[in-house]
């Protein structure tokens, strides 16, 4: 079984465990933490209570690729395994909201290494994966687009196949918006459009199926209360 410990004079020169990680498929979305951020104690600080295996899966995070992947997928080294991805994940969460790692995540950006929004009108508008929750195994990976600023879940395609199993927490909840702020040449010049519905041309107004009916519906619900009210003054009044 190899094991992972962390060497400081030849961990830098090889293949190290954050490299593989970052390229393999599905984990496209992530960036490579520095070495310097993991080993300072702040950055990293109480994730100790939030991992299992901590030691291990810290020695791992920062050891080199593995020789045999494979050995991930059963017993105790596949336990730590799946430390170090939570390890990695809730330490990226932060680094990609420091100045560095926003600097990378808005690259990643601009490169078109994010998923294209689904909605039609975004015209696939570049979305920014967001979590609904910093807390492990909540919330799936979602996306958030900057144009219609709603959140969909994430494509399932032939590069992003394993993207669906993320945790949510790998990204936190305030990312997308912490970069939109310190680059706000990243927000769309052209807001969302919205989609009308329509019969021959005409707006459905006040009917079924459009969002108009609720407009409609509230004011004449309104004015049903308004008619009770006064019908209940009139009678007291008699």
């Amino acid at each position: 079984m190899q094991t992972y410990m962390d060497t400081d004079d030849d961990s830098e020169s090889n293949y190290s465990w954050i490299s593989w990680f970052c390229e393999e498929r599905g984990n496209d979305f992530f960036c490579e933490i520095s070495r310097e951020y993991i080993i300072d104690n702040f950055n990293i600080y109480g994730l100790d209570s939030l991992v299992a295996n901590y030691t291990e899966a810290l020695s791992m995070v920062l050891g080199p690729a593995p020789s045999n992947p494979e050995d991930y997928d059963c017993g105790s080294l596949g336990e730590i395994y799946r430390s170090a991805v939570d390890l990695y994940g809730l330490t990226h969460a932060r680094f990609i909201t420091t100045p560095k790692g926003l600097a990378i995540m808005k690259e990643k950006f601009e490169d078109e290494c994010f998923e294209s929004c689904p909605r039609l009108l975004c015209e696939e508008q570049q979305t920014l994966p967001i979590g609904l929750s910093n807390e492990l195994n909540k919330y799936q990976l979602m996306v958030y687009c900057p144009k219609c600023e709603d959140i969909y879940h994430c494509k399932e395609g032939p590069v992003l196949t394993l993207t669906t199993d993320i945790d949510g927490a790998f990204f936190g909840t305030a990312f997308p918006h912490m970069l939109l702020q310190a680059y706000p040449s990243l927000v769309p010049s052209q807001g969302s459009v919205s989609y009308i519905p329509r019969i021959y041309g005409f707006k459905i107004f006040g009917q079924r199926g459009s969002k108009y009916q609720s407009d409609s519906d509230d004011y004449m619900i309104e004015k049903s209360v308004i008619m009770i009210d006064t019908q209940f003054e009139y009678d007291a009044m008699e």
